[in-house]
């Protein structure tokens, strides 16, 4: 079984973009995330409105870190400490050197590359630090631009299901990517 340990917690950098621990000081990042309708569009999950539903958020992501069974970043432009995304592994399956990747950007960043950058960093610590064999990520049918960053970043399809999950009154369709560790190109 793969054994992980977030602590200390690791800090990552990329051309562009650097990778830090979350912290209570970006509540109202985590608000102008999770909280517009324009990001959350294909993500399936309530809105976060105000600083005590973001302090939350930010301590469910910290608590996991902290028990070691998923990570995430605060993913910042060099240069600033200013949260423009929040991006890493969730559901993670250490029996099964299984993990699930998530990632979301303001949407002012939108169209820079840096989703794409961010992945292909997020994916060489997870198959070259942690050792991970596989990492899926689960999307909206409809979610063209994430489904083009999967598909740059190595990704192939495994799995179409039809209106498989309902929310906001709503059946959506689901598509599962996933990626062995060794088609990964760094």
């Amino acid at each position: 079984m793969l054994e992980l340990n977030y602590s200390p917690f690791p800090i990552l950098e990329s051309e562009r973009l650097r990778f830090r621990k979350l912290t209570d000081s970006d509540a109202n990042e985590v608000i102008a995330l999770r909280g517009s309708k324009e990001n959350m569009q294909f993500i399936p999950r309530p809105l976060i409105t105000n600083t005590e539903e973001a302090l939350a958020y930010i301590k469910m992501i910290n608590d996991k870190i902290d028990e070691n069974t998923d990570i995430n970043w605060a993913v910042t432009e060099k240069g600033s400490d200013k949260c423009i995304g929040i991006m890493g592994f969730y559901q993670t399956q250490p029996e099964h050197y299984r993990t699930e990747l998530g990632y979301m950007i303001v949407a002012e960043h939108n169209g820079k590359g840096y989703v794409t950058e961010a992945v292909k960093t997020l994916l060489n610590f997870a198959f070259n630090t942690l050792n991970f064999h596989s990492i899926e990520a689960v999307i909206d049918s409809r979610h063209v631009a994430s489904e083009r960053v999967l598909q740059k970043n190595g990704f192939e399809k495994e799995a179409h299901f039809k209106e498989n999950f309902y929310y906001n009154n709503e059946f959506t369709d689901t598509v599962i990517y996933s990626l062995l560790k060794r088609n990964f190109k760094k």
